[in-house]
């Protein structure tokens, strides 16, 4: 079986969700003997076509962006080619470009779509995108929500709902580092004993500012690690306040994110739009047994995060409600330590690297003995 994932960005040139679920589906299908090509744009002077870790990845040249949305004219014909290789084709959706692509290219392969949001920014462009929008989702063959919430409470899936399944993100925590001892003792050094910590791009939709807000008039220590587009405005709001509880970190090696996953009381991830779809970095932090607080956004974030059970659930764009729940946690350590325990407990249940990538493969073998309708 050969699979073809096409997506605006890929690893390692980004780091965000997507990219990171792009990575692991091509790694762990790779190991099951599935040959995988993932076709991606870049800016950069890098090669072509390059051999990953048992997949191979090639990069067509950006040649400009619209509303966030990358073009690039190379990206057709290079994309038709892997595509007429390919058993399977899977997108990665919302980028505009790619419908395009999928239908200029005229893929006859079965077509699998992994939804990762509804498009909740551009609403003017929408308008105007909608009916590629429309034809290309019901064009595709099977359509991959990444958690029930979502497929729950959005319109668009709504619509295809007969060819939707639920696979979550998954993650394999024996690809992450350990931690050298020394390196842990320097962050508990710097940091003290407690902390909270976000990791995650700073954007519009991570609700960063709200956490700020929350962690005025209290002395709990925040680390903030990641960069991003915002990032300088929420360092304004910083000293505007006059916090001195907020620690950014900017983008840090994967050993020092971990150490501070490992170090932290809890992950706190404010996020307040449904742009947020599911928290990659959130599920990380059950991942290593934290307890977390998040925001009921009726997305993925709190298919994570069970309310009550495996950490705490506020309203969105609440900064009381987060201050209170933050609070909470910082003054029960006992009951912090339990939340996590179940938070952990509930990853190896659900949320696994081989679970996501045997489901995967399941949906491609059964997609590969039908005929796409054209």
């Amino acid at each position: 079986m050969r699979v073809l994932h096409f997506y605006k960005t890929v690893f390692p040139d980004s780091m965000g969700g997507v990219e990171q679920l792009i990575t692991q589906l091509a790694r762990g299908t790779a190991a099951m003997g599935v040959q995988v090509d993932v076709l991606s744009l870049t800016s950069q002077q890098v090669p072509e076509t390059v051999a990953m870790e048992g997949y191979c990845l090639h990069r067509a040249r950006l040649n400009f962006q619209l509303a966030s949305t990358g073009v690039s004219w190379s990206a057709i014909p290079l994309f038709a080619r892997l595509a007429r290789q390919a058993d399977v084709v899977h997108y990665h959706y919302p980028w505009p470009f790619m419908d395009l692509v999928h239908f200029v290219a005229r893929v006859k392969k079965p077509s699998v779509l992994t939804y990762h949001s509804d498009i909740i920014r551009q609403k003017n462009l929408l308008k105007i995108y909608r009916p590629l929008m429309d034809r290309f989702l019901a064009d595709v063959s099977h359509i991959i929500a990444t958690s029930p919430n979502y497929l729950a409470t959005s319109d668009v899936l709504a619509r295809h709902r007969h060819k939707v399944s639920v696979i979550p993100i998954g993650l394999d925590k024996s690809t992450y580092p350990e931690p050298h001892a020394d390196r842990l003792a320097q962050w508990r050094q710097r940091l003290g004993p407690k902390f909270f910590l976000f990791v995650g791009v700073l954007r519009y939709y991570k609700g960063l500012h709200i956490l700020i807000e929350a962690a005025s008039e209290t002395d709990f220590p925040v680390v903030i690690v990641g960069a991003g587009p915002i990032e300088q405005e929420l360092k304004v709001q910083v000293a505007r306040l006059k916090l001195r509880n907020i620690h950014f970190q900017g983008h840090l090696p994967d050993e020092d994110k971990v150490a501070l996953l490992q170090l932290c009381l809890a992950v706190v991830f404010p996020s307040h739009q449904r742009s947020e779809a599911f928290g990659i970095s959130l599920l990380e932090g059950a991942m290593y047994g934290k307890p977390m607080v998040s925001s009921e956004i009726g997305t993925g974030t709190t298919f994570i995060n069970i309310a009550d059970e495996t950490g705490l659930v506020v309203p969105p764009s609440d900064p009381l409600a987060l201050r209170q729940a933050m609070q909470f946690l910082w003054q029960h350590p006992a009951v912090a330590a339990q939340m996590g325990r179940r938070a952990e407990a509930r990853y190896w249940q659900h949320f696994t690297a081989e679970r996501m990538v045997a489901s995967c493969v399941d949906v491609y073998r059964a997609q590969m003995g039908k005929t796409p309708q054209r």
